[in-house]
């Protein structure tokens, strides 16, 4: 299909996200060229300074424009609870629930020998380093239950448990309103393993 050079180049820049086909893309891209010129300049704005302000928290490693971030230098987080996470969404997917009070820590990742990413890629000595200092009491997993996720978990078990630290992973299983015949044996198991007592 032809296009002018400039809407091509537009649609083939919303291909980039993730999730993002040709149909999608052009949808996108026609959407912006009806968009009145001072809000498509705002939307160029807010982009180009997303991109220079957004940076990993020195602490926590969790996205944002100040250092330390929001959640770290907040005095009314219990500071006693880090919540391990793979990426920043899930802080903000944890947050969401308003049932963490802790800190969090961002490895930017997870150990996956097929895409190349080792614990070294990872911020994994940086969150040994935080709980050296012997303030913190418990270390909450909360990753997600993948092959990569499970390796992840079981290399940060590995290296905690000397600490004398407690250690503890998020339960899985069931999403509140489904029914037990749909869901996969894996679910089901999973959810067997996080039960608890009544």
């Amino acid at each position: 299909m032809y296009y002018t050079p400039p809407l091509a180049k537009l649609i083939e820049q919303f291909q980039k996200f993730p999730g993002v086909g040709p149909k999608s893309a052009q949808r996108m891209a026609f959407f912006v060229l009806g968009m009145n010129h001072d809000s498509v300049k705002g939307f160029a704005a807010a982009l180009v300074e997303a991109k220079d302000k957004i940076r990993n928290c020195s602490h926590c490693f969790h996205l944002s424009a100040f250092d330390p971030c929001e959640i770290c230098s907040n005095q009314k987080r219990e500071k006693q609870t880090i919540c391990v996470v793979a990426e920043s969404r899930d802080v903000i997917a944890l947050e969401r629930t308003g049932e963490f009070r802790g800190l969090y820590h961002v490895l930017n990742g997870l150990i996956s020998p097929m895409e190349g990413r080792g614990p070294d890629e990872l911020s994994i000595r940086d969150l040994l380093g935080r709980v050296q200092g012997g303030e913190i009491k418990e270390i909450i997993l909360a990753i997600n239950p993948t092959i990569e996720g499970d390796t992840t978990v079981l290399y940060l078990s590995k290296l905690l448990k000397p600490l004398s630290l407690k250690i503890t992973r998020i339960a899985f299983g069931l999403p509140v309103g489904s029914d037990l015949e749909y869901a996969d044996d894996s679910t089901l198991s999973k959810a067997l393993e996080g039960r608890r007592e009544l």
